[in-house]
């Protein structure tokens, strides 16, 4: 599975790709930041990353998109720019017909480091030593997309299945693989 990890962000929005599987030690196929100049205005800012999501996409095709959720902080302005940049990254994957998996931070750093409080040294530490990268990938925003495609690589599938398994009507229920409802565009 082909997982593109986005660490949303206006000013550094961090991306990912990684090859890999539950239990299996993931790859490292492309690392990265895109920037955007503050002194630009919102609309442009978001259009900027929203073209360079889409080329992201088209170039590494992914199976899956893992977008860090946006959880809460002190300076609400950044909360804001953080979460227009994941829906931004969001709308990109829907246009892709790519399906988007949302991780929180927490859980993103106990898939890397096995602590849901490692703090971005540990994390960059870790994606580096699984990876097996010759350099510990920077800025901190690109190490924390890689984790992300890391995490859902590792754990996604199960959440899946699980997902499935609520939607047929609970653990335990005879679950029919099926997939999950995607939108089909204005018209049909």
């Amino acid at each position: 599975m082909r997982v593109l990890g986005i660490d949303p962000g206006l000013t550094r929005c961090g991306w990912g790709v990684v090859d890999g599987r539950p239990g299996a030690r993931p790859t490292a196929v492309g690392v990265g930041v895109v920037r955007t100049a503050a002194e630009l205005d919102l609309e442009l800012r978001l259009l900027e990353l929203h073209t360079a999501v889409t080329a992201l996409l088209r170039e590494h095709r992914p199976d899956v998109v893992a977008i860090e959720r946006v959880f809460t902080q002190n300076n609400k302005g950044t909360a804001t720019g953080t979460a227009q940049a994941a829906g931004v990254a969001a709308l990109a994957a829907a246009q892709a017909d790519r399906p988007v998996a949302w991780h929180t931070p927490s859980e993103v750093k106990a898939a890397i480091s096995g602590s849901g409080r490692a703090d971005k040294e540990q994390v960059t530490l870790m994606v580096t030593r699984v990876l097996e990268l010759a350099s510990p990938p920077k800025p901190a925003d690109a190490a924390d997309a890689l984790a992300l495609a890391v995490c859902h690589a590792w754990r996604g599938p199960a959440q899946q299945r699980l997902e499935v398994a609520a939607l047929a009507g609970g653990i335990g229920a005879p679950v029919v693989q099926r997939t999950l409802p995607r939108w089909q565009g204005v018209s049909r």
